[in-house]
């Protein structure tokens, strides 16, 4: 087993999920996200030509931007998106050859999880870190319960049903990455929509979290 890059010191644990974005408007929505803040963008593989627009979106992101893919369920997705530039590998499940297959391409992971043993299974398996999805199910006190038995250093984003007016009560039980999808960005938003919903979650994390 080849263990996935380690989760990187980001300013802000942050990933914009564009789930359903095109190629023509990836290059200026990913630069309106770039200058709010964000260091991690993630492009669902169920959207329309999704490697073309995660090629793109590398191309413009400066070194150490984390960019890839969501919905990542195969090997072969792996291996394509190492092809268009990709460094971060996302999926709704814990699949161990594809997790094994990204720690070979040097990319950091974020498999979901739900219960216990996904969480366990997941670091087993050498994820960078877990995505809790569905959050809003699980809650912030499921959750927490969950990471009290999760090694100490073990990285944790709450993903799905979570905006930024709720990084404060995932804050109270030690969360503090978050994957943000549809309060971010939805398919017909204009860049300078997406800008200011980034602005205003970088806002949000910088008033809970900054200074830690």
């Amino acid at each position: 087993m080849t263990a996935s890059a380690p989760w990187p010191a980001l300013k802000r644990d942050l990933v914009a999920i564009l789930r359903g974005i095109r190629p023509d408007e990836t290059a200026t929505i990913v630069a309106e996200l770039l200058d709010a803040g964000f260091e991690a963008v993630e492009i669902p593989l169920n959207s329309p030509d999704p490697f073309r627009s995660i090629e793109i979106a590398a191309g413009v992101a400066p070194k150490g931007t984390l960019i890839g893919a969501g919905t990542v369920l195969d090997t072969e997705s792996v291996d394509r998106l190492a092809s268009a530039g990709g460094t971060l590998m996302v999926s709704p499940n814990v699949d161990a050859m594809v997790l094994a297959r990204a720690g070979g391409h040097g990319m950091v992971t974020l498999p979901g999880v739900f219960t216990p043993t996904e969480a366990f299974a997941a670091l087993r398996a050498g994820a960078s870190g877990l995505k809790f999805f569905p959050a809003s199910v699980l809650g912030s006190s499921g959750v927490a319960a969950i990471r009290a038995v999760l090694p100490l250093q073990t990285v944790i984003a709450a993903v799905g049903g979570v905006a930024d007016k709720d990084f404060a009560a995932w804050g109270m039980v030690g969360v503090r990455a978050f994957g943000l999808g549809s309060s971010l960005y939805k398919p017909g938003m204009t860049a300078e929509d997406v800008g200011r919903n980034a602005r205003a979650a970088v806002a949000a994390w910088d008033a809970v979290f900054a200074g830690e």
